[in-house]
């Protein structure tokens, strides 16, 4: 006779008999799903342990936490893979946020960027490049993303404004779950009449003045007592081999000068990635810009040799030269705000030469595919594998139809010196016109294809379907197809818009500005444009 066993065991619920597997599991779906994990880790010893790499991989620095910075991280900076340098400035009120009836000396003071939380903005940088310099070289890859930006930027005329970290699509979601968290002022209804926004909408631009205060030289007026004296600040900083990509976002709407930033970037001796997303100037201080770009460009290609992928989008918005342009008295020159960027000659064809190392390169509005075609015989990419450029020949103008040939012809000519090209793209983008003409080589198959995307239809002369030819042709066997594709203009607001229609394979900028792009053209629905 058999007897019933006493000594039944229960199902043992805690966290410690699940499978490793299973506990894997959930790590991960927690660090998916995008709720923060900082509180998370003080569950248990092994949460801390198995969530510590999500909590730091990704990791937001303000000024005030740059003096601890190197205690807070030391333990764990092998595991950080990305610096938000967020460089808040001190708050303002109205009496300053379009600064007007004021004496020589208050407006200075009214503009001045120097002042981050009360800290200096040179002590930020010194502290950070200090902790940094003492990283490991051959450690995981470091991006820095430094952004500055005043609270207050959003509270007065540019309500729609947004300061978000860097994402790529495929950790969008991850981002959120890490020490940094996405905020957003998109959905919010705005009502401030004083400053031009009722029920939502905005009513009345901003004053030029307004402009000025956010789009101004970043320590323009001081600490320093010249420019080159700045300059000599910069070049003193420690190196920081630790860094190899650099963020340099449209968020940003306060300008660096590109001197300044030549001197800043020589400091990251490996550097591979660089993105620079300035905005355009907004009167005749473009031609000095233009100059001291060409520095910053030359400067890379001596001082950062191991760059690899430079991606340069100048920013602009379309309804801003409405209000410039009827601007009186201070600043002045602003009046002279042409409606659409003119790029420079000389600073495309410097871009070109600085990118005859590269592997990727991706430049908008700030060049010409035209002028940067219009290079050295001598030139070649022998790395070159991505190839963006803008030209703004590229409208619905009969008269510039001839020039859209010649400037495709070159762009073939280029592209034979360029062995290991596998999509060269030339765009263009605005409210109500996109373009984009698209060179892609597909070597399993053999064959390249020649595409045609916009707002018209392009006929491609028989002598540019011959130049692409004999691009092919380098290739035994290869066979040459053409593509093309009508977009519906009415759905081309801005060039964001531009560009999300156009679908370009080669990156032209971060996928977090472009959201903002969009988001500031929704914002201001209904503006005029130019």
């Amino acid at each position: 006779m058999c007897s019933k066993s006493s000594s039944n065991k229960q199902w043992d619920s805690t966290w410690a008999s699940l499978p490793a597997e299973i506990r894997l599991l959930i790590y991960e779906a927690l660090a998916q799903d995008g709720c923060p994990l900082s509180h998370l880790a003080t569950v248990s010893r092994e949460w801390q342990i198995e969530l510590e790499p999500y909590n730091f991989a990704r990791i937001k620095l303000t000024p005030s936490r740059t003096v601890d910075f190197g205690s807070m991280i030391h333990r764990n900076r092998a595991l950080v893979g990305y610096i938000w340098f967020c460089l808040e400035l001190d708050n303002y009120d109205c009496s300053t946020c379009a600064p007007f009836y004021l004496t020589t000396d208050e407006r200075i003071k009214a503009l001045i960027i120097t002042d981050t939380d009360h800290c200096p903005i040179t002590a930020s940088f010194e502290t950070l490049f200090s902790v940094l310099s003492t990283w490991e070289h051959g450690r995981r890859d470091l991006t820095l993303d430094i952004s500055i930006h005043s609270p207050s930027d959003s509270e007065h005329w540019f309500k729609y404004l947004t300061f978000l970290p860097d994402y790529s699509p495929s950790d969008r979601r991850r981002c959120r779950a890490g020490g940094i968290e996405q905020t957003t002022t998109a959905k919010q209804v705005h009502h401030d009449p004083q400053h031009g926004w009722v029920a939502g909408f905005r009513h009345s631009a901003p004053p030029p003045r307004a402009f000025y205060k956010i789009f101004h030289d970043i320590m323009d007026e001081g600490p320093f007592e010249s420019q080159e004296v700045e300059l000599e600040w910069w070049n003193q900083l420690p190196s920081v081999p630790a860094v190899t990509s650099l963020l340099l976002r449209q968020q940003n709407r306060r300008r660096w000068k590109p001197q300044s930033l030549a001197c800043m970037i020589a400091r990251f001796p490996r550097l591979q990635q660089l993105h620079y997303e300035p905005w355009r100037e907004w009167g005749a201080v473009q031609m000095y810009t233009d100059l001291d770009l060409r520095v910053l460009f030359d400067s890379l290609r001596k001082r950062n040799t191991n760059l690899k992928r430079l991606v340069v989008f100048e920013n602009f918005n379309q309804q801003y030269p409405v209000t410039l342009q009827v601007s009186h008295g201070w600043p002045f020159d602003w009046m002279q705000c042409d409606a659409h960027r003119r790029p420079s000659r000389s600073v495309s064809r410097m871009m070109a030469f600085a990118s005859l190392e590269l592997e990727h390169l991706a430049a908008s509005f700030l060049v010409d595919a035209a002028h940067f075609f219009d290079a050295e015989p001598s030139w070649a990419w022998p790395n070159l594998t991505s190839l963006v450029l803008t030209s703004e020949l590229l409208v619905p103008d009969e008269e510039e139809a001839t020039y859209i040939g010649v400037l495709l012809r070159a762009a073939a000519k280029a592209a034979m010196k360029m062995p290991r090209l596998a999509t060269m793209e030339i765009w263009n983008g605005r409210k109500g016109l996109a373009a984009l003409f698209k060179y892609q080589a597909f070597r399993r198959m053999q064959k390249a294809v020649i595409s045609w995307r916009g707002t018209w239809k392009l006929t491609m002369e028989p002598s540019v379907l011959r130049a692409w030819e004999a691009v092919v042709h380098q290739q035994d066997g290869w066979r040459l197809d053409v593509a093309e594709e009508w977009l519906d203009e009415a759905a081309i607001v801005s060039h964001g818009d531009a560009i999300q229609c156009l679908m370009l394979s080669g990156e032209v900028i971060r996928p977090v500005s472009l959201q903002q792009i969009q988001m500031e053209q929704r914002a201001l629905e209904g503006a005029g444009t130019v």
